[in-house]
């Protein structure tokens, strides 16, 4: 079974410095259907003004990565990290008993964009941890994992059974993703568009998958971006 997620049905808050867009219900946007999928719990798609972005606030009991599509992004916290995140990294910050960060667009005259993914933690009261990654193998051919609960084959450690690939696809690319018997997926096209199991999907749109054997995805003419989270 599949489930699509329009992004032009997603929560949508423009605050002059921030454009942003919800999938799942997040602060003040509430949809009852989509509190979120399985372990997945927030996917925001924000773009930030030059300069500008959000102050020092506190976080506890969530997975959160971040991944860049452009720009860059000045991440400082309470753990003594800090670094500018770009295109072709992944970040992960593990809040568990308490972290204070703050995320600015590190550029004075060119936009930050971005995708900020919350993740239900596997125990709550987990000690918090950072991790970045530079990126290797995402070459315009198939899904490659970026996050992992045992942070196998150089992936990030996410604290949940939780899989991350990324798909970076070239103009009418193709990719496949087994899953195994009992598994779901969320599938998100960051930028471009994409065939999914016979399903035309834009950028910003999401589709929940249940059921399914496998994920076939056909890039579009402009190519395709692509994160996919195998769940429980």
């Amino acid at each position: 079974m599949m489930e699509v997620r329009k992004a032009a049905d997603r929560g949508h808050f423009d605050h002059g410095w921030l454009d942003t867009r919800h999938t799942f219900s997040f602060a003040d946007y509430h949809d009852p259907n989509f509190m979120g999928f399985s372990d997945l719990r927030v996917i925001n798609e924000d773009i930030v003004q030059p300069g500008m972005g959000f102050g020092t606030h506190g976080h506890r009991d969530m997975e959160i990565v971040t991944w860049v599509l452009e720009g860059g992004l000045q991440h400082h916290d309470s753990m003594g990290n800090g670094s500018v995140i770009r295109p072709g990294s992944v970040q992960r910050m593990t809040a568990g008993t308490g972290v204070r960060h703050s995320e600015f667009n590190a550029s004075k005259d060119e936009l930050v964009h971005f995708l900020q993914i919350w993740i239900l933690p596997e125990a709550a009261r987990l000690e918090p941890g950072y991790e970045e990654k530079r990126l290797s193998g995402l070459d315009g051919s198939g899904f490659h994992l970026v996050g992992s609960r045992d942070g196998r084959d150089g992936s990030i450690t996410i604290h949940q059974d939780v899989s991350l690939y990324a798909a970076m696809l070239a103009p009418s690319a193709s990719a496949r993703q087994e899953l195994a018997p009992g598994r779901s997926a969320w599938l998100q096209i960051a930028r471009g568009s994409a065939r999914v199991n016979g399903l035309t999907l834009e950028q910003g749109d999401g589709v929940a998958m249940t059921g399914e054997a496998a994920i076939d995805v056909s890039a579009g003419s402009e190519g395709a971006e692509i994160l996919l989270f195998d769940l429980r």
